[in-house]
């Protein structure tokens, strides 16, 4: 396993670049997502309807600063709307909007196109191998990462 640790950095060092390279040609393309708040776009449409922007931050990981001001970022694009929490009068929740939900879709179809076209000549097994390889890899990340930020908590 040694000699194949560092293999795997390199493998991901290569996907986070490709990953920022289809970023890039998305935006380029004249997305109606800004670069960069596609994902937490995404993100607030799997939420629950009327998820606040603490649940967001959570849930993606991200400094509620850093979530603040995408989110603004969204309002002021039209994409996101702020509406008040029936249950809480001082709160407000986060709902996409119906030109979120298009822009949403449009860039989902893209990628989907994208992705097709990259793996137009893996065979259904490969693809499930990959697929199957890459959701178990992610959960350990996230797995290794949760026992890191517990373990760091414990020894304070």
């Amino acid at each position: 396993m040694d000699g194949a640790v560092p293999e795997i950095g390199t493998r991901l060092h290569d996907l986070i670049r490709v990953s920022r390279m289809l970023k890039q040609r998305r935006s380029a393309e004249r997305s109606a997502i800004p670069i960069g708040l596609f994902v937490l776009l995404a993100e607030i449409d799997r939420l629950p309807t009327g998820s606040h922007a603490r649940e967001l931050a959570i849930q993606s990981g991200l400094d509620p600063s850093t979530v603040s001001r995408a989110v603004a970022a969204l309002v002021s694009h039209g994409l996101v709307a702020r509406e008040p929490d029936p249950h809480d009068g001082r709160a407000t929740v986060l709902v996409v909007t119906v030109t979120g939900k298009a822009a949403l879709a449009e860039t989902l179809q893209w990628y989907e196109r994208t992705l097709a076209r990259a793996l137009a000549g893996w065979s259904p097994e490969e693809l499930a191998a990959f697929s199957h390889g890459l959701g178990r890899f992610t959960e350990a990340i996230d797995t290794a990462l949760s026992t890191n930020d517990t373990l760091m908590e414990a020894a304070q």
